[in-house]
């Protein structure tokens, strides 16, 4: 990989990236990666897609058969003592010892750093959790703590340190909803500090609503990586017809080429034909909707639903998500 120049540095770039385990195993296979700066990137695949591994290669934990990493702009895992003070993790939960309190915790993690300042560490381990919403529960032992709390306490072991990358795994984890909505704010936050964070999730719902970019990966290879608007424009909307006319309505588009059909009360929806059945023209939408009328359909509300990341998922790997990845 070339030196990049400092300006346009990805926050996170891959060339060629493969992990090949003992036993031919292939987890990773030729990952080319664009994160770019000051974006939230969302991180999405099936279970067995490769994501844990990358994630651990970006974070120099092991090293790639083939291929090259970089973080910052800097290789990875040989710059790692200089990169990795600038990026703060949340992998797989985070490790606490739980006979101490959060605040305790925190105190460890953050003694641990070898570039963290002692003279500032009781204001520092206060802000994060301030900023995760965990004040008033930092006094309780970590044992004590939900799974969700666990989370809170994690990233803000990740928010101790001023970073320039977060590499978050699954940060919602057991959280109830005003928890979730709580942990998406503080990411758009951070994201507006100029912070970049990499977010593995298995909601797409979250990935939609958080993240600004996304990649997609199945099988240990790349599907797409582009915007999450790009990402959902290339896919299809479902056609959408209301009527109290079902089964004859119903009938009429799978004649069209209407596939995928489903009726929930006066409500139809599927997947709109790519070509006329008649003479392999682009289908008119128009025409179908005046085919319906035509066969004595009432078509109360007749269009196309905007196409959501899921859709973009399921059309792109083929299946639905699953959460371990």
């Amino acid at each position: 990989m070339d030196e990049p120049s400092a300006g346009s540095t990805p926050a996170v770039e891959t060339r060629g990236l493969t992990k090949r385990y003992r036993g031919g195993q292939l987890a990773v296979d030729g990952l080319d990666l664009v994160v770019p700066r000051g974006s939230v990137f969302g991180f999405l695949g099936p279970n067995g897609s490769g994501k844990t591994t990358t994630i651990r290669m970006l974070m120099g934990l092991i090293e790639p058969t083939s291929g090259a990493a970089r973080l910052l702009g800097a290789p990875m895992p040989r710059a790692s003592r200089h990169v990795l003070p600038k990026v703060g993790a949340l992998i797989e939960g985070p490790a606490l010892y739980g006979f101490l309190s959060g605040r305790d915790n925190l105190i460890r993690y953050d003694a641990a750093d070898p570039t963290a300042d002692p003279h500032t560490r009781p204001a520092r381990v206060a802000a994060a959790l301030d900023r995760v919403g965990l004040t008033a529960a930092s006094g309780k032992k970590a044992r004590a703590y939900s799974l969700g709390m666990k989370q809170r306490l994690g990233l803000a072991a990740a928010l101790l340190q001023p970073r320039d990358l977060l590499i978050l795994d699954e940060p919602t984890n057991g959280l109830d909803p005003q928890g979730m909505r709580e942990i998406r704010t503080l990411i758009r936050e951070l994201a507006d500090d100029g912070i970049t964070v990499f977010l593995s999730s298995h909601l797409l719902d979250e990935i939609e609503h958080v993240c600004t970019h996304a990649a997609v990966m199945a099988q240990g290879r790349l599907i797409t990586q582009g915007t999450v608007a790009e990402l959902a424009a290339d896919t299809r909307g479902r056609l959408v017809v209301t009527t109290p006319d079902t089964a004859d309505a119903v009938r009429v588009l799978k004649e069209y080429g209407v596939t995928d059909l489903e009726v929930t009360g006066d409500r139809i929806t599927g997947e709109p034909p790519l070509l006329q059945p008649s003479d392999g023209a682009p289908a008119d939408l128009a025409e179908l909707n005046a085919t319906l009328v035509h066969a004595g359909v009432r078509v109360r509300g007749f269009g196309t639903e905007r196409a959501s990341l899921e859709d973009a998922f399921v059309a792109l790997t083929g299946e639905g998500f699953d959460v371990a990845g």
